[in-house]
């Protein structure tokens, strides 16, 4: 008989495995000892002197050594265990041919052959050891008793029932138990991919607002100075040192992104008041900053953020607005702080949605400000200058 099948159709005996299935197993083995024992008594008593004992005792013994070598095979119907279990059972045959109150040892042997061989095979020969248990006990009696017709099917039935219904619970715990295995690292490997993909939105909008704008202001700065080189030389010399500041600022930016990606602007315990009051859009655009209600502290996580979208925001009204001042307000409104960064340039239509905008600039000022919980709003009109307003809710004070 081929091993594999016979594993994949009845998949549920492994001891190593299955702890539940030890302590039955000990239940079962130990219950298989008494029967024997007790047999082995009651024959001795009952049948004194007879020439079969040597024959009865020498089986009882061989069939005890049989039993004890079984938990050696392991509980896997290979072709040794298979041939274990025909011969336990051959032994236990001849044995209650001889003696016909060891019958009562089928029970065990019971659980032996449902854990070793596939189901319909294991109920085939649970059956013809019934059968076999019956007829013995309607030897022993001296007339017809209904129990010892009965009786030994009920149990055998029973005990089968008893045993497939544990199994294929156990089957069934086996499989949900492999399912929310699954499911978990399923659930790990999604975590991870959203955790990246949150990760690499972060990091884009770092770059956006340090070192994309720093550049885009450099290079317009080094265009204005190629264009005023042979006419104004020191507005040209005014513009390249300009851009060499920006240029070391944003190598400091750099630097600080690689190394913990927070604002240079607010290391070394700078607040974000002064760290937006230090900002300018360029030569060309007068930057006012204004501070309202009490200061409160505020997460690094909300500075950051803040200084980023109010750098974001200078960024593009330096580049779009034409705008010839601009105004930063920080209010702290005690449940919530509140940045408005406000332009008199020529304005423009306000998208509804990211989708409708164009560029990095506001899609990534609106997903900062959405992950601290707070709202972006936009209110612009052509010819009219551009007020944004970032507003972002703080946990009250103890």
């Amino acid at each position: 008989m081929d091993a594999t099948p016979a594993h994949q159709e009845h998949p549920v005996s492994h001891p190593a495995i299955r702890p539940d299935t030890r302590t039955l197993a000990t239940v079962a083995h130990t219950a298989f000892f008494l029967l024997l024992g007790a047999s082995v008594a009651r024959f001795l008593l009952r049948h004194p002197g007879e020439p079969r004992t040597p024959w009865v005792l020498a089986l009882s013994i061989t069939l005890a050594l049989l039993y004890v070598l079984g938990p050696a095979l392991g509980a896997a119907p290979t072709r040794r265990r298979l041939l274990w279990l025909g011969l336990v059972v051959t032994t236990w045959v001849v044995l209650v041919v001889l003696a016909p109150s060891f019958a009562w040892c089928a029970v065990p042997l019971f659980f032996t052959a449902l854990r070793t061989l596939p189901a319909r095979a294991a109920v085939v020969l649970v059956a013809l050891l019934t059968a076999f248990v019956v007829t013995a006990q309607l030897q022993l009696s001296k007339s017809f008793d209904p129990n010892l017709l009965l009786a030994p099917p009920a149990v055998a039935a029973l005990a089968t029932a008893v045993f497939v219904h544990m199994e294929r619970q156990a089957q069934a715990q086996r499989a949900l138990i492999d399912d929310l295995i699954r499911t978990r690292r399923e659930l790990a490997a999604t975590e991870r991919r959203e955790g990246t993909l949150a990760e690499r939105q972060r990091l884009s909008m770092e770059i956006h607002d340090t070192l994309a704008q720093n550049l885009s202001s450099q290079q317009m700065l080094l265009q204005a100075a190629d264009r005023t080189w042979d006419t104004d030389p020191a507005t040209a010399r005014a513009h390249v040192r300009t851009a060499t500041g920006i240029a070391a600022h944003g190598l400091a930016e750099a630097r600080r992104l690689v190394h913990d990606l927070a604002p240079s602007e607010l290391a070394d315990g700078a607040g974000l008041a002064d760290a937006l009051r230090a900002l300018d859009a360029g030569p060309d655009i007068e930057v006012r900053f204004h501070l309202e209600g009490a200061p409160a502290p505020l997460p690094d996580r909300v500075q950051s953020a803040l200084l980023r979208i109010a750098q974001g925001a200078l960024a593009n009204v330096r580049e779009h607005s034409g705008a010839r001042t601009a105004a930063l307000t920080l209010s702290f409104l005690g449940d919530q702080v509140v940045l408005d960064i406000a332009d008199d340039g020529h304005g423009f239509t306000a998208p509804r949605t990211d989708a409708d905008g164009r560029g990095h600039g506001l899609p990534a000022m609106r997903a900062r400000v959405r992950q601290l919980g707070g709202t972006l709003t936009i209110e612009s009109t052509p010819g009219e200058g551009t007020v944004l307003s970032a507003a972002i809710p703080l946990e009250p004070a103890p």
